[in-house]
């Protein structure tokens, strides 16, 4: 299971990467082969405010159906719309090229208080 050291993770397997005062939101490696083959993508749209722990997203895969959830409140800046033509990309590349959105924190410390990849590798070990 990759766990990289340089982000922030919740509860619900969607990881963080804090860049520049935005978050960079997908789900974890460990979330990804839970789901299996991803075959479908719903990403947020730009603009939408989203409270934290609530649904930003949904994925599809050949397993199962699941919400995706905002770790942070604010804004949705960017979305990765390749993922609706190439889903598989949340398989491949979790980390890099599978992102499913940036969001603008109404509070950037929420992201800090995330769990740390300790932290995050205990939570799945349990």
């Amino acid at each position: 299971m990759n766990v990289p050291d340089d982000l922030r993770y919740s509860s619900d397997h969607e990881w963080v990467r804090i860049e520049d005062g935005t978050v960079r939101v997908g789900i974890t490696d460990y979330a990804q082969d839970a789901l299996g083959d991803v075959v479908y993508v719903e990403v947020p749209e730009v603009g939408t405010t989203v409270a934290a722990d609530a649904k930003v997203s949904e994925v599809e895969s050949t397993k199962s159906v699941s919400d995706i959830f905002a770790p942070v409140a604010g804004t949705v800046i960017a979305v990765n719309t390749d993922l609706v033509d190439h889903p598989e990309q949340l398989n491949s590349d979790p980390y890099g090229t599978g992102w499913i959105c940036v969001i603008r924190p109404d509070d950037v410390a929420e992201a800090d208080a995330l769990l740390d990849a300790a932290a995050y590798i205990s939570l799945v070990d349990e």
